[in-house]
């Protein structure tokens, strides 16, 4: 029997400047020339989004500003390298480990581009080994993190004594658009937020719960739900209205026949841990698979406090699930995440 593949440690970090729901409500008919019924129904959508407050890596008052693509690339990776060090120090000194320690170092992340990526520029500052392997992942949206759990596993499937560290850091607020008035650029403003999250998966004996199996899935026909689209003045995010029904049509035979590989059925799994991508996503995904309020406790907490943080948020719900300590060992939980393919992930976890 092959040895248990562990989440050692997680560590989130979020930056300085809150966005409250009140703030938001207050400036976005001054940000945006939007008036009249169309202003009343994005309050609406604001007050109706469970989301308290949110974080940015700037003032607001600099973020709406339009900036040449250069200035806010070298935003991206100043405030990505800050946030990414943070969180990766902080999780491998929980899981007790030196960064001489990992084997393999995975960095995600959308909402910028860095070449040479996160990683390389954090080795040599923190102390990793010069034949460290790297692996940064950029195009995979909301779903990677969840994919970068993935990629640790099958990883220490094959070096089943090594040490995986997966840093993910997303920075929408540098995606911002004063001048597109498309409905997806205005939700995307209501819902997003900066925030950065690490994990330590390990072959090697330590805490935390094992990593049981993983599935992907890729949606038929749905290329153009979810995703980015570049342009001179930077990002404009591509999100169709169609995305909850999308997830709501297909988690419940996902997960179905995800877990009936193990012989069980969504009744022996006792945590959820759903990627919080909105409000109207969530409560979808708890009516399709019958889930109390209890089961998912912690994705709405995150989604109250912190918004969607993109690839990290299924990170910041695991993080919390992790430190409630609210599972006894040989609990089963569920992680999933969701994002432009469009795809979703899913990993069965147990806790010891």
């Amino acid at each position: 029997m092959s040895s248990p593949i562990r989440i050692a440690s997680t560590a989130t970090a979020v930056p300085p400047h809150v966005i409250s729901r009140s703030f938001v409500k207050e400036y976005i008919g001054r940000v945006f020339s939007v008036s009249g019924r169309r202003l009343d129904a994005i309050l609406e959508v604001v007050d109706n989004s469970r989301i308290d407050r949110r974080y940015a890596i700037l003032p607001v008052n600099h973020l709406i500003e339009p900036r040449p693509l250069a200035q806010i690339s070298r935003e991206y990776r100043e405030h990505a390298i800050c946030l990414g060090r943070r969180v990766a120090q902080q999780a491998l000194d929980r899981a007790g480990l030196a960064p001489s320690d990992v084997d393999l170092f995975i960095t995600v992340s959308c909402t910028g581009i860095m070449i040479p990526s996160l990683d390389a520029h954090l080795a040599p500052e923190m102390g990793f080994r010069s034949n460290i392997r790297r692996l940064p992942i950029t195009e995979l949206g909301c779903v990677a993190g969840a994919a970068g759990l993935t990629r640790a596993w099958e990883y220490l499937r094959a070096y089943p004594t090594a040490t995986v560290l997966l840093v993910a850091v997303e920075l929408p607020s540098l995606t911002f658009q004063r001048r597109d008035l498309s409905q997806a650029n205005l939700i995307s403003t209501i819902l997003f937020g900066d925030g950065a999250a690490a994990a330590v998966i390990t072959g090697r004996d330590a805490d935390g719960p094992s990593i049981l199996d993983s599935e992907s899935y890729l949606f038929p026909d749905s290329i153009d739900a979810m995703g980015f689209d570049l342009q001179d003045d930077g990002l404009h995010i591509i999100l169709s209205k169609e995305v909850p029904q999308l997830i709501r049509d297909r988690i419940g035979s996902l997960v179905s026949q995800f877990l009936g590989r193990h012989g069980i059925t969504g009744k022996d799994v006792r945590a959820y841990i759903l990627h919080p991508g909105g409000q109207k996503l969530l409560t979808y995904m708890q009516e399709e698979l019958k889930l109390c309020r209890c089961q998912v406790e912690p994705s709405w907490d995150v989604l109250r406090d912190f918004g969607n943080l993109s690839s990290a948020s299924v990170l910041f719900v695991l993080h919390e699930w992790m430190a409630r300590k609210q599972l006894a060992a040989g609990d089963r939980a569920l992680l999933t995440a969701f994002g432009p393919g469009f795809s979703a992930e899913m990993l069965l976890l147990q806790w010891n």
